[in-house]
């Protein structure tokens, strides 16, 4: 049995941690200025059919909690479809965001991506979903430890092929 020396055990453990991947996790600004991104990009056009198209005005829209439940789950399907496809919505694309499983790095499932929306619809209201991300290195908010998500910034270079 040979004796190994300390220095080919600290190149072997570089080369190996090297190898791997690193995840950098998206900063909670962006995240924040891509969901804003998306309701003007995504929701308004939304609410604007639903408002001035299907009914008569802002005062049937607003008298209608049906209206505007079947535009929020409007937005929620079409923000699903976005993650469950690319892992990115356009606001996500804009800030070199995608949305993966924690665990395995793989794009959500459509089911998954539907229930992330729905989660985050219920975390944001809370201030323990608005202040999570600031207190874990992962940024994770309350949505994403419910459906084992994270958000990663992907090179500018990757952002051009998921397209």
């Amino acid at each position: 049995m040979s004796k190994k020396r300390f220095r080919d055990l600290k190149k072997k453990q570089k080369q190996q941690t090297t190898s791997k991947e690193k995840i950098v996790y998206a900063r909670y600004i962006d995240r924040i200025k891509a969901f804003i991104t998306d309701m003007f990009m995504i929701n308004m056009p939304i609410l604007y059919i639903t408002t001035y198209v299907i009914l008569d005005g802002k005062d049937d829209f607003q008298s209608s909690p049906m209206a505007q439940f079947l535009a929020l789950v409007t937005y929620g399907v079409i923000y699903a479809l976005f993650l469950s496809k690319t892992g990115q919505t356009p606001g996500k694309k804009a800030y070199q965001i995608k949305v993966v499983k924690a665990d395995t790095k793989e794009l959500l499932s459509p089911t998954m991506a539907f229930f992330r929306f729905f989660a985050f619809s219920v975390s944001a209201m809370s201030i323990i979903g608005v202040l999570l991300p600031f207190y874990n290195k992962e940024k994770r908010a309350l949505h994403d430890y419910l459906v084992g998500s994270i958000e990663i910034e992907i090179p500018e270079e990757a952002s051009k092929d998921v397209s």
